[in-house]
């Protein structure tokens, strides 16, 4: 067999599903790190993959199999289907398998042999933890398991006889787990458990599973960048810190994830900190060696734990854990130390990159090259035909709509208009839907039963669906790292070409969509945004740790900072916490919010308090109550529970219908929105209800947006860039010189021509610096008669998130200068403020006094006594422990938790310091309304490196009319407002066709 002279098969060459003559294996040398039987199966199950992958294993699988199986941290970021999971573990069960032939080979020696012997085989505990972020996908990855499993045990079976080879046990457990499997799994542990993050928090405080954990060796994180972003990564850093801590020997860390970046700082989040050394409030260096092999939960460490030899591992030599350039180097393990500002090294770990290792096939359509002028049924026309027209060439279609009104939408209009529609092909899968009707679904998509599925975002991760050859995403799917999530769905085989359609049926998610599609060919992914600090997760596991047992202040604060979010957890953050967990705060307890742990230095020998365990002095921590056990079990999460809240009129208290509480995020007092039909001011709410006026004024906030997902900030400066380039090529040569570069990018025809005509119409209204660009923030003042108001549309194209934040920001000042109510809806391309045509205000000179300096501030004063600030206090009230959702048998719902909330915000906030508003403010600052970027976009503008262009008009620019029509619906459900537009496009016209661009000038004054 030419070229693969050193690899000895273990079948025959006339058994191989291949022919052995015709190939050269390249990967061999991964190859022969496997167990025969191992080798045997993995050759009868994907044997025909190896001319496409010159060798037995994907690109993922080649890189990341050798080192998991030297115990090596790993990162595999690789496509949707390109066998990453398996990658993670085929190595673990060779490793498991080789263990238990020991163990055979162990037995069959004298006793004299076996004694000197280094131990072998499997205990009845867990090697091996796998955590995803969804039941659905553990459950997936359950069943997968199983096929390797009996297929090796078979092959063994059939060589060796019967007996030879001990099972190899896996289970699944979550929420859903009934207390007799639970109860199973302690006489008859699974070497390999599925989890999710907070039942493996469960495990960490559970007195007899706990015990079954010291053998962990390995722990996956499956699509960990949907956990990474959010508080349920943070709450799982921790718990892996709390586990590591407590194992017996080091554990291996593989992390999973089809798209992420930047990869380095994901490694870092999944592999987390060494901190050999803590110093303490007097300044003692407290001995915790982050190496220990023992646990450390059961006291100090000896003499011969802190000389540990591992501590000269490799590892890399970064000197701290946010460093993103370092990514394999080796160092000294044993010099960081943290004290009120931490010096953390993270682990060593390396990365395995494919995450273009598939070809993709992707398109961008659009119904029409007009999408203004032409009529909305034929728009609408075009667009099921062409959608049919997909689906029926394919075998299994997955539709993506950006809601999950719009998924219903579209599968509900497919079956009225075509007759190959019915519930025997064709189903809706999204979260709103019972546990039942999803897993039907699911596995009538995974058998290849369905023509087509519509979801909204229930169906992006991890389930296998073999059959599923086109993806078809209708509008934005707002990053590039959603976008090849979900087409990476279609030709989930390898060697398949992943095919993905885009249908833009909106002008602004048009050019959105063109964007993406391009960045995304050239190898871009949105970077991934990591909480830090997070006080309540903190309180949760500080608390966790104190119930678990009696333990060192210091070993408890080492633990929670090698966790990356907490790798800068400074003391006086620390401090905060603990003034809350130990209520010292005078009123806490009056108001039913109860000390929850003690800490104070180890008593004498002779004293009351002495534990022995400790050296006299040692500052312990321990649980306070006796029922902390139980109501830490109950309450932990990180996933807020949320209701719907009944809207009333204030004239006469009559109920006129539910809104979900997120989408009071988005409302302020004045805000007019639509519900049934009928147009509400929102006024305030009390509790679960919410109070509204009926007017006739014109809608500002969207019915679909809180189920929306944001912009990513990544893709909105590429937009900027985007048009940047696109001005530059317009004004050397107009639209047809727009129009040939176009036609370099994935787009359809109508596509080409629907955005060099949307820009040619921009720029001859109101010239290209009404455009906004990287070093340009374009601002246009319109005068509304009929509505007796005035609008600033601000061209601010960096994503819902920051756009929120921003317009907060400036209604804050406009109205202290205006001294009138300013309205504000936001768009992830811009945001509007809006005032009584007799108030005005210099927007640009308001833009270019704001100092990044002062930004926080002044964010924060505009969010007090906001729904806002209301809603996520009871959020992080509930995660801190501070409000129990469950207490002696009873449950609080959402709603009443907010009653509780709104009782302790006012006491909460005049108290000084206090964690749970502290880390309320953060949160929202931070990860929702993203300040730090908003900062940065102030201290550009004060650098002058992005100037404010602005324009006086009389009807809103064509980059504007979806910022003018925000109060649109879902454009999937046919419900916008088709006669706004079109009057504001004629306005366009006639403008342009008058030749009435002169007066358009930067200097004209706003009269």
């Amino acid at each position: 067999m030419d070229g693969n002279e050193r690899l000895e098969l273990p079948v025959s060459d006339d058994t191989l599903p291949f022919d052995a003559d015709a190939v050269t294996i390249e990967d061999d040398d991964v190859f022969t790190l496997l167990e025969p039987a191992v080798q045997e199966w993995w050759l009868e199950e994907f044997g025909e993959f190896v001319p496409e992958n010159g060798g037995f294993f994907t690109p993922p699988q080649r890189g990341a199999i050798p080192k998991i199986h030297e115990g090596t941290n790993t990162l595999i970021c690789a496509p949707t289907g390109s066998g990453k999971t398996l990658a993670s573990f085929l190595s673990i069960l060779n490793t498991l398998y080789e263990r238990d032939r020991e163990s055979v080979d162990v037995d069959e020696c004298n006793s004299s042999d076996r004694e000197t012997e280094s131990p072998a085989g499997l205990e009845n505990s867990v090697y091996c933890l796998y955590v995803s972020p969804l039941k659905s996908l553990a459950n997936d990855i359950h069943r997968n398991l199983e096929v390797p499993l009996e297929g090796i045990e078979e092959i063994i079976a059939r060589r060796d006889g019967d007996g030879s080879v001990g099972e190899i046990r896996h289970a699944i457990r979550h929420g859903d787990t009934d207390s007799t499997e639970r109860q199973k799994m302690l006489e008859e542990t699974p070497h390999i458990l599925n989890t999710t993050p907070e039942t493996l928090a469960i495990l960490l405080n559970s007195p007899k599973f706990r015990e079954k954990l010291r053998t962990v060796e390995y722990v996956i994180v499956d699509e960990i960048h949907s956990l990474a972003s959010g508080k349920r990564g943070t709450h799982l850093a921790v718990s892996l810190e709390r586990l590591e801590a407590m194992v017996d020997g080091e554990i291996t860390r593989i992390g999973c994830s089809a798209t992420i970046e930047p990869l380095s700082r994901v490694a870092e989040f999944l592999v987390g900190c060494e901190t050999p050394r803590v110093t303490d409030d007097t300044g003692r260096e407290d001995s915790v060696t982050t190496t220990d092999p023992t646990d450390r939960n059961d006291g100090p460490p000896t003499d011969d734990e802190q000389s540990d030899p591992r501590i000269g591992e490799k590892r890399s030599d970064s000197p701290d854990c946010d460093e993103q350039n370092v990514l394999r180097e080796s160092g000294d393990r044993g010099n960081s130390r943290a004290s009120n500002e931490p010096d953390a090294r993270h682990r060593d770990y390396e990365i395995v990159d494919a995450r273009f290792a598939r070809e993709f096939d992707l398109q961008l359509e659009c119904p029409t090259d007009d999408l203004i002028g032409t009529p909305r049924d034929i728009v609408q026309e075009r667009f099921y035909r062409s959608l049919h027209d997909h689906i029926q060439d394919h075998t299994n279609t997955l539709v993506f709509t950006n809601t999950r009104s719009g998924a219903e939408r579209v599968l509900h209009t497919l079956r009225e208009r075509f007759d190959a529609y019915d519930d025997g092909n064709s189903g809706c899968h999204h979260g709103s839907l019972s546990k039942e009707v999803r897993q039907d679904i699911e596995g009538r998509l995974k058998s290849g039963d369905l023509d087509v599925v519509t979801s909204s975002t229930s169906l992006e991760l991890g389930i296998d669906m073999p059959h599923v050859d086109l993806v078809v995403q209708i509008g934005s799917p707002k990053s590039v790292a959603a976008l090849l999530q979900r087409v990476g769905r279609a030709g989930h085989r390898v060697g398949q070409t992943v095919t993905g359609r885009v249908i833009a049926l909106d002008r602004d998610e048009l050019l959105e969509c063109a964007v993406m599609l391009k960045k995304a060919r050239d190898g871009f992914v949105d970077s991934v945004s990591i909480p830090e600090n997070a006080q309540d997760v903190a309180a949760q596991h500080v608390y966790g740790m104190a119930i678990a047992e009696i333990r060192s202040e210091s070993e408890l604060k080492a633990i929670l900072r090698r966790a990356y979010p907490y790798r800068n957890y400074t003391e006086e953050e620390y401090e905060s916490l603990m003034r809350y967990l130990t209520a010292e705060y005078a009123g806490l307890e009056d108001r039913n919010v109860y000390a929850k742990v003690w800490r104070d230095g180890n008593d004498p020998p002779d004293g009351e308090h002495h534990h022995e365990t400790y050296p006299v002095g040692e500052r312990l921590i321990g649980k306070r109550g006796r029922l902390a056990r139980v109501i830490y079990m109950t309450n932990i999460g990180t996933i807020p529970d949320s209701f719907t809240c009944d809207v009333k009129t204030r004239a006469s208290d009559e109920w006129v219908g539910q809104l979900d509480e997120q989408y009071l995020d988005t409302l302020e007092k004045g805000d007019v929105f639509v519900l049934g039909g009928d147009h509400f001011e929102y006024r305030y709410r009390r509790g679960s209800n919410v109070y509204v006026d009926r007017t006739s004024a014109r809608p500002t906030v969207p019915s679909w947006y809180s189920e929306r997902l944001p912009l990513s900030y990544d893709l909105g400066r590429e937009i900027l860039a985007f048009q940047d380039e696109l001005l530059e090529r317009y004004e050397g040569g107009g639209p047809p010189r727009v129009r040939a570069w176009l036609r370099r990018f994935s787009l359809d025809d109508d596509s080409v021509r629907a955005i060099a005509r949307l820009f040619d119409y921009q720029c001859q209204y109101a010239g290209p610096e009404s455009v906004s660009t990287p070093d340009r923030l374009a601002i246009e003042v319109v005068r509304d008669r009929e509505e007796y108001e005035r609008h600033y549309y601000v061209h601010s194209s960096y994503g819902r998130k920051v756009n929120d934040g921003l317009s907060r920001l400036l209604a804050y000042r406009c109205a202290q200068e205006a001294t009138a109510n300013v309205r504000v809806a936001v768009a992830d391309n811009g945001f509007v403020l809006s005032m009584p045509l007799n108030r005005k205000v210099d927007i640009e000179g308001i833009v270019a006094d704001l100092e990044a300096d002062d930004v926080r501030d002044d964010l924060r004063a505009s969010l007090a006594g906001t729904d806002l600030l209301q809603r996520y206090f009871r959020i992080n009230a509930t995660r801190s422990l501070m409000i129990l959702k469950r207490y002696k048998g009873y449950e609080k719902s959402a709603s009443e938790q907010q009653v509780s909330s709104e009782m302790l915000l006012g006491f909460a906030e005049s108290l000084e310091n206090f964690a749970v508003i502290e880390e309320t403010y953060r949160e929202i600052l931070e990860d929702k309304l993203n300040i730090t970027e908003i900062e940065d976009i102030v201290g550009a503008i004060d650098a002058d490196s992005l100037a404010i262009s602005r324009r006086v008009l009389d009807s809103p620019t064509p980059r504007a009319f979806g910022l003018a029509t925000l109060s649109a619906s879902d454009v999937v459900l046919a419900e916008d407002e088709s006669a706004a537009l079109q009057a504001f496009h004629d306005h366009v016209l006639e403008e342009i066709g008058d030749e009435s661009l002169a007066g358009l000038t930067t200097g004209s004054e706003d009269k």
